[in-house]
């Protein structure tokens, strides 16, 4: 009888668990993409997040002065490059306090060619609070954040992730 409670508990527990995660995941996906906007750190121009309107986007929250951040820039590069006819697009934005200047000598130095923003303290907080650099969202057509990652991401992972809300 003891057994039969202990399993009858466990499987009930299990599902209990399987459905709070299936939930939380499902919300998580169902996340619209903050609206914002934020000074273009190249050109000083505004940019507002609905020119972005009908892309896949990788949003990622990055410092000139962090060198994870640093190591994952060929990557979006290369990603940006291999994805933007089909509609996508890497954003960056930048936490830097040093202003737009230091960040626009990154993007000149490294020929970065995807936009690079001006990130502030409430687009950080709307996007679920980035406690640490770098954070990247995917974002699919529709406006919806379905991924973030938080840290360094491996190019691989990118690529697989990208292809898959792209198809």
């Amino acid at each position: 009888m003891k057994i039969i409670a202990n399993t009858f508990l466990g499987k009930i527990s299990q599902t209990v668990i399987f459905c709070l995660l299936f939930s939380i995941s499902s919300a998580y996906a169902a996340a619209k993409m903050p609206s914002f906007s934020l000074t273009n750190a190249v050109s000083g121009s505004t940019v507002n997040s609905t020119e972005f309107s009908g892309k896949t986007l990788l949003i990622t929250f990055f410092a000139t002065w962090c060198p994870p951040c640093m190591q994952e820039v060929p990557t979006l590069i290369e990603l940006h490059q291999q994805f933007s006819k089909a509609n996508f697009s890497v954003v960056g934005l930048s936490v830097d306090e040093g202003g737009p200047e230091i960040v626009a000598k990154l993007v000149e130095k490294r020929s970065i060619n995807y936009p690079v923003l001006m990130a502030d303290a409430a687009t950080a907080r709307n996007f679920g609070g980035v406690v640490g650099i770098p954070t990247s969202f995917l974002v699919n057509k529709e406006g919806n954040v379905v991924k973030k990652y938080p840290g360094y991401v491996p190019h691989t992972v990118l690529e697989q992730d990208i292809k898959k809300i792209m198809n």
